[in-house]
């Protein structure tokens, strides 16, 4: 059952079109990523789902309701975590969960809230005090006060450590257990592929692609990327070379020093041939290694544009 349902929003700045048509459905339970380009319209897309941007034309719906007829009950159903966080630096962590508890008239318990973003050994330092990491887990955390149906995450882990990002991913996997339903943007392909049940393709205000990610990459092409490591002569790599351009089902391929690179529709025919080839002419196979087309590649197809952190 869709939990919200967005349909035609459109949004403008005076002449610059932020929203064009923007139309999606999110499940109940589900975590579902909005990726695109700097300026795409995501931010705006989530600021006209969250209420704090009205859009020109089309409808926003979470759990049946409208924010024109029933903006003080759904503003009790959302928990959000903006990309600029304003926290209370001179309160310690349990302070500022306590704070923004008592803005709704029902709310999480705020040791349960601790212990679900780790925090409950610093409980008592002040939010100046935190690291990166820890004001994050604190951000998610007050966007939890309230024990919301529908949580915006807004590029939670945008400048974090590799390490401190994978704990801010444990919190989203632990509220998609707890049945949360949550709705992430992010500029990590692989974030979006860890997390995500569903992933929406955002371009120039218009959804140019959603699905799951493994869909989106099965769409995009039945691609296998197969990269060979040989210990032989350049000569023989490059024979070599020469008869895996001739198979039908390879695409593309690159050749780099004593390493060939290729992109096949059917591996397992063209590696037959390879290795056929390779035994025939005594060349020696020191590696291989087969790799599937990624999330990035995806972004890349769509958008046109390389992705930028």
């Amino acid at each position: 059952m869709a939990l919200l349902e967005v349909s035609g929003l459109r949004k403008t700045f005076g002449s610059i079109v932020a929203v064009e048509e923007i139309s999606f459905s999110v499940e109940k339970g589900e975590v579902f990523t909005i990726i695109g380009p700097n300026g795409a319209g995501k931010t705006t897309t989530l600021e006209m789902i969250e209420g704090l941007q009205k859009p020109d034309q089309g409808e926003i719906r979470i759990s049946g309701m409208n924010w024109s007829q029933h903006s003080a009950e759904m503003k009790q159903l959302i928990g959000v975590q903006p990309q600029s966080s304003a926290l209370f630096d001179n309160l310690n962590v349990y302070e500022n969960l306590d704070v923004f508890a008592s803005f709704y008239k029902k709310s999480r318990s705020i040791n349960e809230i601790m212990e679900l973003i780790n925090l409950t050994e610093h409980r008592k330092k002040r939010v100046s005090s935190l690291s990166g990491g820890q004001k994050q887990r604190l951000a998610v955390g007050l966007a939890l006060v309230n024990d919301p149906e529908l949580l915006f995450l807004d590029e939670p882990t945008t400048g974090l450590d590799p390490q401190a990002r994978r704990n801010l991913w444990d919190i989203v996997l632990k509220l998609k257990e707890m049945g949360k339903t949550t709705i992430l943007t992010t500029h990590y392909m692989e974030e979006a592929d860890k997390l995500s049940d569903r992933v929406c393709i955002v371009d120039q205000g218009k959804v140019v692609a959603i699905n799951t990610p493994k869909k989106l990459i099965e769409q995009l092409s039945q691609e296998r990327e197969v990269q060979l490591t040989l210990s032989s002569g350049i000569e023989e790599i490059r024979a070599l070379k020469s008869a895996i351009e001739t198979h039908p089902a390879t695409t593309k391929i690159r050749m780099d020093q004593n390493k060939l690179t290729f992109s096949t529709f059917r591996p397992e025919e063209t590696l037959y041939e390879v290795f056929k080839f390779t035994t025939e002419n005594h060349l020696e196979v020191e590696q291989i290694r087969l790799q599937d087309m990624s999330l990035e590649d995806v972004f890349i197809a769509f958008t046109g544009k390389e992705w930028r952190d």
